[in-house]
């Protein structure tokens, strides 16, 4: 196959030689890439298997479309990443006409000693995914950004469409909110 020789190669190389050169069809290695790590981040949200499928081939389709856009400012995972993230959240979004404001503040949290005091040395994986579950799709989306994929502030900021100090805010509150919900239902 042609693809194997450029299999070797770092993502952005293939972005490169797809655009510079004029090579549409090396996206196939990248979407063989991607494809299975995309469907797992869908599902992460969307608890529905064959929607994952579905939504990961749309998203790999609009990566496909906005590769021109593809600045390299990041790294393409990241790049990927955030498109999926924005993906999903608009989509939840639509379905549950979730908009983070509104949302916070009908679901607030007591005033809780900070995080850092908290711990949960104990918990279980299942019950930390349990408790992600009943956080906002963003705050969940900023979760798993900074503490899964280890992205850097501005890049999440960059992927929400959100400044760095709403960031650093709305992580505090989310992990707030973890700690809390942990306690309540697990202590």
């Amino acid at each position: 196959m042609m693809d194997e020789k450029y299999n070797g190669l770092k993502d952005e190389e293939i972005v490169s030689k797809i655009l510079n050169e004029d090579k549409p069809e090396l996206f196939g290695v990248l979407y063989r890439r991607y494809y299975h790590k995309v469907v797992d981040k869908v599902f992460s949200f969307l608890k529905n298997r064959k929607a994952s499928h579905d939504f990961s081939n749309d998203i790999l389709t609009r990566v496909y479309e906005k590769l021109p856009g593809f600045r390299g400012n990041s790294s393409f995972s990241s790049w990927v990443y955030a498109i999926t993230y924005n993906y999903c959240i608009d989509y939840l979004r639509l379905q549950k006409k979730l908009h983070y404001p509104d949302w916070n503040k009908t679901n607030l949290i007591p005033e809780i000693p900070d995080e850092s005091e908290e711990d949960l040395s104990g918990a279980t994986f299942e019950n930390v995914l349990s408790i992600l579950d009943l956080i906002h799709p963003e705050e969940k989306a900023l979760l798993l950004m900074k503490y899964q994929d280890e992205l850097s502030l501005r890049e999440i900021g960059a992927t929400l469409r959100i400044s760095e100090d709403a960031v650093k805010m709305r992580l505090k509150r989310a992990r707030t909110r973890v700690f809390y919900l942990y306690k309540e239902r697990y202590s």
